[in-house]
């Protein structure tokens, strides 16, 4: 006999216990509850201190959480980072490689890599774990090997994310990630009123990875959205 019920059945659906209810029936606080699920050390903590002194943004919890995961599933021993800042997203994509994988990271500023790595070594992470490479991410990523990379994760300059995208189409090896923090730019991407040019690469960015046929995409509401995609 069949244990699923018959179309004229009634179903009464579960109902949800203690403060359930409450938490996922606000947007708002369900997301803030996602931000804050996976709990940051001090060393992330001290990153993100030197990031606000700097005025610079960083990944938000959920956002480095999720990248964590993401490396953590492609199994992750060679990964691309464009945009060091100060280390809290390399912390995180760290977290989730393998122990013998290194992080190589590109920034223009070599003051920014220079607290990325106290940040690594707070971490724990032996220095051979991470490569920092200054410059510009279109002059050196050319640099780097076809296919040599599991995955690799953009937050560089949004006038360039297209070029970013073919460059990580050519250094990700089959099954691995490309990834794009800042997609939402702060809901203007979704914003029918005029926007910054560099609000119409995102919308383009958007368009090319989720109509091209060598992408498996999907767009995360966490952070300011995150862009990734599955090279096929």
């Amino acid at each position: 006999m069949s244990r699923f019920p018959a179309p004229t059945d009634t179903v009464t659906p579960r109902q949800p216990r203690g403060q359930e209810r409450v938490i996922t029936g606000n947007r708002q606080t369900s997301w803030a509850f996602a931000d804050a699920f996976v709990a940051e050390d001090e060393a992330l903590r001290w990153a993100r201190d030197r990031a606000r002194e700097a005025g610079m943004r960083s990944v938000s919890p959920g956002t480095g959480a999720a990248l964590r995961m993401l490396a953590a599933t492609v199994d992750a021993k060679a990964v691309a980072e464009i945009g060091t800042g100060t280390g809290v997203s390399g912390i995180h994509l760290l977290h989730g490689m393998r122990p013998d994988g290194v992080l190589t990271t590109v920034d223009p500023e070599p003051e920014r890599q220079q607290i990325a790595r106290q940040a690594f070594r707070a971490a724990g992470f032996a220095s051979n774990r991470a490569r920092f490479i200054p410059g510009r991410a279109l002059e050196v990523l050319p640099r780097l090997a076809d296919a040599g990379y599991d995955l690799v994760f953009c937050d560089g300059d949004r006038l360039e994310c297209l070029d970013y995208l073919a460059e990580s189409l050519r250094l990700l090896r089959v099954g691995g990630l490309v990834v794009f923090e800042g997609v939402f730019a702060d809901g203007r991407t979704v914003d029918s009123g005029p926007q910054p040019v560099e609000v119409s690469r995102l919308r383009e960015l958007l368009r090319a990875v989720r109509e091209s046929q060598e992408l498996v995409p999907s767009l995360l509401p966490v952070g300011d959205g995150l862009l990734c995609a599955v090279k096929r």
